[in-house]
């Protein structure tokens, strides 16, 4: 029996940090819009996943990372942005759950050349509840500025999808 007892202590140990990172750790992936603020200004379509890390109940370091592609009239333009920063959870409202946020990180633009800029998005959007382990994001809506060669772009980006908790 006192064999048994460090292994029982450790599953026990196991299991309690398991239970602890409930809710620790959000996974979102969907859709993305972006109103490309070059000129002229394009319509951009594509995707959209970050992963966010619960340091203390209201606090979490989000990384994102998004792609858009050009409409067919406009197959010239893709966007991928890769960014990391802090998002704050802000009081549940009924069975909404909002927060904002602000990232700083790298852009990708390729409209005929490849093209590279530092990128900021500042934004929020609002989760809703569908089961214990998984949210929808009904909008996520960001400004989003990059500084490519031929001058700053301001761009909006809209998105919705999953939102997967651990």
């Amino acid at each position: 029996m006192l064999r048994r007892l460090p292994v029982l202590l450790g599953l026990l140990f196991l299991i309690s940090l398991s239970a602890r990172a409930q809710d620790r750790i959000e996974l979102f992936g969907g859709y993305s819009f972006q109103r490309f603020g070059a000129t002229p200004a394009r319509n951009l379509n594509g995707w959209e996943v970050s992963a966010d890390y619960r340091l203390v109940p209201l606090v979490s370091i989000t990384a994102d990372l998004d792609s858009q592609y050009g409409l067919p009239s406009n197959l010239d333009a893709r966007t991928l942005h890769f960014m990391v920063g802090p998002k704050i959870s802000l009081p549940t409202f009924g069975h909404y759950a909002p927060y904002v946020h602000a990232l700083g990180g790298l852009g990708h633009l390729w409209a005929g050349q490849a093209q590279m800029s530092v990128a900021v998005a500042v934004g929020g959007g609002i989760d809703m509840p569908i089961a214990p382990l998984f949210s929808w994001r009904l909008i996520q809506a960001d400004y989003l500025m990059t500084r490519f060669p031929h001058g700053p772009q301001n761009s909006i980006r809209l998105s919705t999808g999953l939102v997967f908790h651990f």
